[in-house]
């Protein structure tokens, strides 16, 4: 049996024990506590505050005009006149391919014409003769002079030279269309800016060869600008041709671009329940480029 000095040592112990272990509960509590995370708001939706009688959906920039130039025939490049970003006008030139033997075979084919031409006239100048000396003939057979088998002999040659000279006029026909072929395979080599626009993309390199309907160049129109979007079906009715929108831009959320609508949709997409609408953004368009996404709000009732 312990003594009552031992006991109380035991005594003592066991209380700083169950102290230490109480004091630690409080410092494991702090440590779990999570730290609060901050929270971004975004501009566009910061900007593009929507009212109550208004919409709010968005769509992506386009114009009417915008397409690669395609090579249409094959050839190997020669000549790169524009770049990235280069402003075009219609039908100014944007890249040539190696022509010198299409040339050499216009020049010929050009020839050929001149010479199909010449004989042509060589041969309606013998029509002339052979007329005369029928006319004659036909005389003097009147006058008992030749024989009528002299008569139809240049009768015959009359004849014979009509056939020559009809047959050099589809010579001469055939010939011009030949050369109007190598002509328009000539122009192929000349590449092209369809319509007024900007260069967006250059696919094509000095001295590449190149396939028929290989990718040159992505030209696009910059204005006018469109921005295509859907609203619900309950908008039947209450929004019409030349009603207003407003467009707010990705880069520029705090300023508003004024939209005119001008295309609905007369028909309802059965798979969203929405019509497709179309408004045309007012110049200037500021920093609005095509193929940018903006948000649009509309008016519920106009």
């Amino acid at each position: 049996m312990l003594s009552n000095k031992w006991q109380l040592f035991l005594i003592v112990g066991l209380c700083g024990v169950l102290t230490a272990c109480t004091s630690g509960e409080p410092t494991l509590a702090k440590a779990a506590t999570p730290a609060a995370t901050p929270v971004t708001v975004s501009p566009m939706t910061a900007a593009a505050t929507v009212r109550p009688d208004e919409f709010q959906t968005s769509g992506p920039l386009v114009v009417e005009n915008q397409v690669d130039v395609a090579a249409q025939r094959e050839g190997i490049v020669a000549r790169v006149l524009v770049d990235v970003g280069t402003r075009v006008r219609r039908g100014q030139l944007l890249a040539e391919l190696d022509n010198r033997q299409l040339s050499s075979n216009r020049e010929m084919a050009a020839d050929k014409v001149r010479a199909i031409e010449a004989d042509g006239k060589n041969w309606a100048a013998q029509l002339d003769i052979d007329k005369a000396d029928l006319a004659r003939s036909e005389a003097m057979w009147k006058a008992d002079l030749i024989t009528k088998e002299q008569v139809e002999h240049s009768r015959a040659k009359v004849v014979s030279s009509k056939f020559e000279v009809e047959r050099e006029v589809e010579n001469a026909q055939t010939a011009r269309d030949s050369l109007k072929g190598i002509e328009l395979e000539l122009e192929k080599t000349r590449i092209v800016a369809p319509f007024d626009g900007v260069v967006a993309r250059r696919y094509v390199r000095l001295g590449q060869k190149i396939a028929a309907s290989d990718r040159l160049f992505w030209v696009t129109e910059t204005s006018p600008m469109n921005v295509r979007f859907t609203l619900p079906q309950e908008f039947i009715g209450k929004i019409n041709v030349g009603d207003r929108v407003k467009v707010f831009g990705p880069a520029e959320s705090d300023k508003i671009y004024p939209a005119k609508i001008m295309l609905l949709s007369p028909v309802v997409d059965p798979s969203s329940g929405t019509i497709e609408v179309q408004a045309r953004v007012a110049e200037p368009a500021g920093s609005l480029r095509p193929g940018m996404t903006v948000t649009v709000l509309v008016k519920k009732a106009q």
